[in-house]
Formats: structure tokens, C-alpha cells, sequence
């Protein structure tokens, strides 16, 4: 659908990447991957036409629509929620004026049998049905289903614009994106600013109702349910991989492998030619196979090898002396600004060595309880800290709490102690803060760099309460690995409030739902209360539900082979998709084989093109099996 040919882009005479081409074809779920600063933002500004390559083309056929979503945005404040999303459908209103015009032309006209009067009726009619195809009688009910999906209560929905945070005009902004259908969405971060409920919700809506997708996204679990392909941008070049964010990382750590091999290989080749030409430089009788040898180390291409992997660094957070029992018990506390209250009659217990999430939708009041718990605002009701608590607190504002004149590595260093201190460089490397970026000052940081920073200076002092407000905003996948075993093996208490399910995955024992002004405590882990919030009636109206409900009409026996044939349906449309992934496991392990037997050396080691043979058979039989299960699909 959108042809990328040969895309270079260089900053201030520096290489972001060269030569890269690819193809976004109609309904691929590609995530962008790569590290901080790789291009990845870049990229989906040169596709979406906001910023032109040094060189090469991005072809798009004439009529394709693309919806863009940036990080941040400039956004308007004169409107209400439901007016702003109703400027997505702007060319729907041109055509119900134009047939509101029609129709009342047809009303006062009385030539009835000349030509003219029945082209107008036949254009009235044409016009008409495309009204409807393009949602022209429902429209009203979709952009509701959206905005709910997104987390708005219908009383919002009148509300200016003006009255809500960046975050939640972030999210109408992102209605309207959907509600628009473009043929090509472009999501840089998208779940940035939603709960774990929109986040869902956002998910199915990309696989059932999105064209093609291209997103770039932290959010492992959410980029797993979404896509079907990643694109890493890597030493400026792009690498293709059909499959899902989890089976890339294993190919791509398989890749590295081979990088390193051929590294080696080359580095021996290199010390071999120079020991050679250092040897008889000065013989005249070795002149020319000396030369020769110049010329050969002039043509050698280095290889390059993926930035460097910090993800085995293992960090703890220093745990202070030991706390009492109960870190911090609530009994009846209650918050309320004015006639809002934003929740009553909270009991909570958290005893020491818990960890525990707090998770609801943004606006319940999360942050607020916590800023009870640390004193910084008064409450109605009881909240004790325990004995001996020594709190290490990382709010969303932290970063405006640090010392601009202080260097990276300054900042970090004066709270290290101990043996700790001789891998601070590991620890800013596995931050983002790799060389020369740990000598700049403070105040030359971007915003998410001193959030970022503020988490490393909180992982070195001795505390043994962690309170963590939304703590990955900032963060890479990596960064989140080290962040979430430093506190995995955190000997003290632990409140997480965050909306990224993964990173929540195997930390927390317990979760706390903010829900309409309750707090209601729920034992497990964030998949236990996720799988309960499945079995519930669920308040946000479904995209596309595949459920048997049986009417009044219809009979036990009616309604049993309705549920038989959606389980058949399930099952069918698994079997499907893991015929389709078994494909593009496969075909990404050909490729693999075949740029390794394009090489000196693999192009005669036999045991490669074996290899090759042995995956080809094996593609050859999955390609079978899944045209056998998308005819059983077809002929449901």
C-alpha cells in the first residue's frame, strides 16, 4: 500500500539511518522498535508527510488517508468533548448538507418527466446510500462507543474542553484519529496517556476495526496483543521481522550472536592483513603482495554490531532498617475538593514486604491517596505510617526537584554508597546515559531524560517504603526489565500505581482498584484482577462482540448451537493465527539462513545450506496447514 524506497536522513552532516526501504501493506500491525534517538519518531513524521528524508521516496497511492498521533500536540480549547470528535466526521456533514439541498430541491420542483429532474433523483439516491455506507444514520452511537472505549462518562461529553488535562485532550485527540478510519494509522506512544481499561479497549479496536497500523510504543504487552510485525531500526538500517515483539526478541538476539561471530572473524582477518603488511612493509621483494594487501583492508566494510545489551545488569534498591509491621494502615479516609469527592471511606492494610498496585482510571484518585500517604495534603478519616518507615517516594513531577547545575553523573553520585558506586557508568548505560551523556548538566536535559534520571537517584538511597507514581513513562523495555527486578528483589514494602500491565506482571501480590470513589482491594496479581474484570459487566459498550445472547424467541437448544458455533469459531480463528505466525517464524528463519550463506564463510559450509533445505520442507508444510485452516474459517 505504501511503498518506503531507499530513505536516508542525516542530521548536521550525522547519519540517522541510510538506505532503508520497506512496504506497509493494507492491514500489517507493525510496531517500530529501536532504541532512544534510533529515528523511530522520525520515521512516522517522514510517512505521515511532516518532515522530508535527506533522500529517497515514500510512494503513496493517490487517495490513501493517514491519521498521525504525536507524542504531544497542540491542542484546541473552544469546543465541548462530543463537539471536537465531531470534527471527524466533517466530510459525513458536507454530504448530509448536500442531500438536505437535494431533497428539498426535489421537493419544489415540479417537472417531474424532464431529464434533469431524474438525474437528480438518481444522484439524491447514489448519495443517499453512500451516506449510510459511510455510517451516516449511526454516527453518533460510534463516536459514543469510542469516547466511552477511551474512558469519558456520557456526562463528559458536554463538557468544554478546557475543563480537562493534557492527558485526557490527548485521548479525544486520539477519538478523533479512530473515529476518521484512515487507511494508515501512525501512533507514536499511544498509551502514554490511558488506563489499563482504554488500553484494552484501544487493542481491540486496532485488530478489528484499523486498516494498517504502524505504532511506536513501551508498552510490551500492549504492542504484543496489537501487532504482527516489527521493524527495528538499528545502526541506521532497518530490519524486517513477520512476527510479534516477543518472537523478535529471540531472533533478534539470535542475530546479534551472528553479528558478534562475523565480528570476530573480521576483527582476526583485519590483525592478520596489518600484522602482515607491519612485517614486510620495508622488503621490496614483498612490495607488491604488501600493496595488495593495502587494498584489501581499504575494501573491507566493518561490520557493525547492535548497540551493546544491558538487559542481564541487575540493580537493587538499597533497603534501609527494618520498618514495623504495618508500613501504612487507612481506616476510613476520605478526599473530597469542594462538591467533588474523589474518594470516601478507604481501609486499607499494607504490611511490610507487600507489593502492591494501585490501577483504575486516571482522574480516581490514585495519585491523590498516595499524596495522603506522604502528608503532603489533609484528608478526612485515619492514615498511620508505621513505625520506622523511611519512604523513597518517585512522583510523576520529580524530575523538577532535581539540581540543573549538577551533571548527570554528579547527581547520581552523591547519594551512592558503598561498592555500588563503581558501576554507576553501568547503571546510567542501562538508563540511557551512556558515555558523554553523563557529564551534561541537568538543566540541558529533555523532560523525559531528568524522569528518567530522578528513578536512578531514587534506586540508590536507603529506604524501606517505595512509592511509585506511574514510574515506566519514560522508560524502554530494557530500562523496565532493570527497574522491575531492582524492585522484584526490594527487601522492603512496595505502592506501584501504573497502567503498564507487564511491568506489573510477577511484581505486585496485590491491587487496589480505584473505581467511581471506592477503593476495593483485590488478592493475585494484575492478570487475576484484569481476568475478574472480564467476568464482570463490563460499563464500556463492546466493539464487536463475538457472544451468543439468546432472544425471547429462541429456545435452550437455539441458544446451546449458538455458543457451540462460537466456540468453533474460537478455536478456528486460533488455529489460524498460530498457522500464520507458524509462517512467519519460518520465513524469518530463511532469510536469516540465506544472509548467512550469502557470506565467505557460509557460502561453503554445507551444514547452512542443509539447514536451508530443512526449512523450506518445513514452510512449505506449514503454508498447507494454514490454507487448511483459513478454508475451515471461510466456510464457517
Amino acid at each position: 500500500m505504501i511503498s518506503i524506497e531507499h530513505l536516508s536522513v542525516e542530521f548536521s552532516a550525522r547519519p540517522l539511518f541510510a538506505d532503508i526501504s520497506y512496504v506497509i501493506n493494507d492491514r500489517d500491525r507493525i510496531a517500530l522498535v529501536g532504541k532512544n534517538g534510533a529515528g523511530k519518531s522520525t520515521m512516522l513524521k517522514i510517512i505521515a508527510g511532516l518532515q522530508q528524508p535527506t533522500s529517497g521516496t515514500v510512494a503513496i497511492p493517490k487517495g490513501t488517508t493517514i491519521g498521525y498521533l504525536p507524542q504531544v500536540m497542540i491542542l484546541s480549547d473552544s469546543r465541548t468533548v462530543r463537539q471536537e470528535a465531531e470534527l471527524s466526521f466533517g466530510q459525513l456533514h458536507e454530504l448530509e448538507a448536500r442531500l438536505a439541498q437535494m431533497n428539498q430541491e426535489l421537493a419544489d420542483r415540479t417537472d417531474y418527466d424532464s431529464p434533469e429532474y431524474m438525474q437528480l433523483v438518481e444522484t439524491f439516491t447514489h448519495e443517499s446510500e453512500r451516506f449510510q455506507m459511510m455510517g451516516g444514520m449511526n454516527y453518533q452511537a460510534e463516536l459514543e462507543r469510542t469516547l466511552m472505549g477511551l474512558g469519558f462518562e456520557r456526562t463528559d461529553f458536554e463538557r468544554p474542553t478546557s475543563e480537562f488535562s493534557g492527558g485526557w485532550r490527548m485521548r479525544i485527540e486520539l477519538a478523533k484519529l479512530l473515529l476518521r478510519r484512515p487507511d494508515i494509522l501512525l501512533l507514536d506512544e499511544p498509551t502514554n496517556h490511558l488506563d489499563i481499561q482504554s488500553i484494552q479497549w484501544l487493542e481491540t479496536f486496532l485488530a478489528t476495526k484499523a486498516n494498517a497500523v504502524v505504532l511506536v510504543s513501551h508498552d510490551r504487552a500492549f504492542i504484543n496483543n496489537v501487532t504482527n510485525r516489527t521493524l527495528e531500526i538499528s545502526c541506521g538500517r532497518l530490519y524486517d521481522y513477520k512476527v510479534k515483539y516477543d518472537e523478535y526478541v529471540n531472533l533478534r538476539a539470535e542475530r546479534r550472536e551472528q553479528q558478534l561471530r562475523a565480528y570476530e572473524n573480521q576483527q582476526k582477518e583485519i590483525a592478520d592483513i596489518k600484522a602482515f603488511i607491519d612485517r614486510f612493509r620495508y622488503q621490496a621483494t614483498k612490495a607488491i603482495q604488501v600493496q595488495s594487501r593495502i587494498k584489501q583492508l581499504e575494501r573491507i566494510i566493518p561490520i557493525e554490531v547492535d548497540e551493546v545489551d544491558n538487559s542481564a545488569l541487575r540493580l537493587k534498591f538499597t533497603c534501609s532498617q527494618r520498618s514495623g509491621d504495618y508500613p501504612v494502615i487507612c481506616d476510613e479516609v476520605g478526599k473530597s475538593y469542594g462538591d467533588h469527592q474523589v474518594f470516601s471511606r478507604v481501609n486499607m492494610t499494607i504490611k511490610r514486604g507487600e507489593k502492591v498496585a494501585f490501577v483504575g482510571r486516571n482522574g480516581g484518585g490514585k495519585t491523590t491517596l498516595v499524596k495522603c500517604i506522604m502528608g503532603e495534603i489533609p484528608f478526612d478519616g485515619s492514615l498511620r505510617v508505621g513505625h520506622n518507615v523511611q519512604i523513597g517516594y518517585f512522583a510523576q513531577n520529580q524530575a523538577q526537584l532535581l539540581d540543573g547545575e549538577l551533571t548527570v553523573f554528579d547527581t547520581v553520585d552523591r547519594v551512592a554508597r558503598g561498592d555500588i558506586r563503581t558501576r554507576l557508568r553501568d547503571i546510567l548505560g542501562a538508563f540511557m546515559f551512556g558515555g558523554e551523556a553523563g557529564d551534561k548538566k541537568v538543566k540541558f536535559l529533555s523532560g523525559g531524560e531528568r524522569t528518567r534520571l530522578a528513578m536512578i537517584k531514587l534506586l540508590l538511597e536507603p529506604v524501606n517504603l517505595l512509592i511509585l507514581d506511574e514510574p515506566t513513562n519514560h522508560l524502554d523495555m530494557r530500562s523496565k526489565d532493570v527497574l522491575k527486578d531492582a524492585i522484584r528483589d526490594f527487601d522492603g514494602t512496595v505502592i506501584v500505581v501504573s497502567h503498564d500491565r507487564e511491568f506489573l506482571d510477577g511484581l505486585v501480590s496485590k491491587v487496589y482498584e480505584f473505581d467511581h470513589g471506592r477503593v476495593k482491594e483485590h488478592l493475585g496479581g494484575i492478570y487475576d484482577w484484569l481476568n475478574s474484570q472480564a467476568n464482570t459487566i463490563n460499563p464500556i459498550i463492546p466493539i464487536s462482540p463475538i457472544t451468543p445472547i439468546p432472544s425471547s424467541n429462541e429456545g435452550a437448544a437455539s441458544y446451546a448451537a449458538q455458543k457451540a458455533a462460537a466456540r468453533q469459531q474460537k478455536k478456528l480463528e486460533k488455529n489460524l493465527r498460530e498457522a500464520e505466525e507458524k509462517v512467519a517464524e519460518l520465513e524469518s528463519a530463511i532469510k536469516i539462513v540465506e544472509a548467512q550463506m550469502c557470506t565467505p564463510q557460509g557460502g561453503s559450509d554445507m551444514a547452512l545450506f542443509e539447514k536451508h533445505g530443512r526449512l523450506k520442507d518445513a514452510l512449505q508444510k506449514a503454508e498447507a496447514e494454514w490454507e487448511k485452516a483459513y478454508e475451515k474459517m471461510e466456510n464457517l
